[in-house]
């Protein structure tokens, strides 16, 4: 079989794009994984604004790729959109995850009013049923927060 010049430069040409749009998934995929692993270094660490400002990028990731999505004149493939909202979806729950894991090392470290703060921040910031697990964990962490800063009235 003879390939034309024509041909074969279009074939190189849709296999480069597709080659590219594939690399835009792992780039974002490893942009999160980068700002998580910074996250928790930086929380180890006890570098707190630092580990936030990680936290940050990964919601900003989210804000942009779902800005994205909504900014496209025609809908792509059906395919192109779920992998979209499912990197939205994923760079929001990290985000959550780390919200809560914040939460965590403020009462570790006694420092409740953080802790609270951050909690409160998690239900003020993630709504709807995709973010129910993480709200539930959010308002338990309140109720353990009122329980130690009150033993008396959580006990009985």
């Amino acid at each position: 079989m003879r390939l034309f010049p024509a041909t074969t430069l279009s074939l190189m040409l849709a296999l480069l794009l597709w080659g590219c749009a594939q690399d835009v998934y792992q780039q974002r995929a490893g942009a999160m994984k980068t700002h998580t692993r910074a996250f928790y270094e930086h929380l180890e660490a006890d570098r707190v604004t630092a580990a936030v400002l990680e936290n940050e990028q990964i919601e900003a990731m989210a804000r942009d790729i779902e800005a994205g999505i909504r900014r496209r004149p025609h809908q792509p493939s059906t395919n192109q959109v779920d992998r979209d909202w499912m990197q939205v979806k994923a760079a929001s729950e990290t985000a959550a995850e780390n919200w809560l894991s914040l939460a965590k090392y403020f009462v570790l470290k006694k420092q409740y009013d953080q802790a609270r703060g951050t909690y409160q921040r998690v239900l003020a910031t993630y709504n709807g049923p995709t973010y129910q697990t993480y709200t539930d964990r959010a308002r338990t962490g309140l109720q353990d927060l009122d329980m130690i800063l009150s033993p008396s009235k959580g006990l009985s």
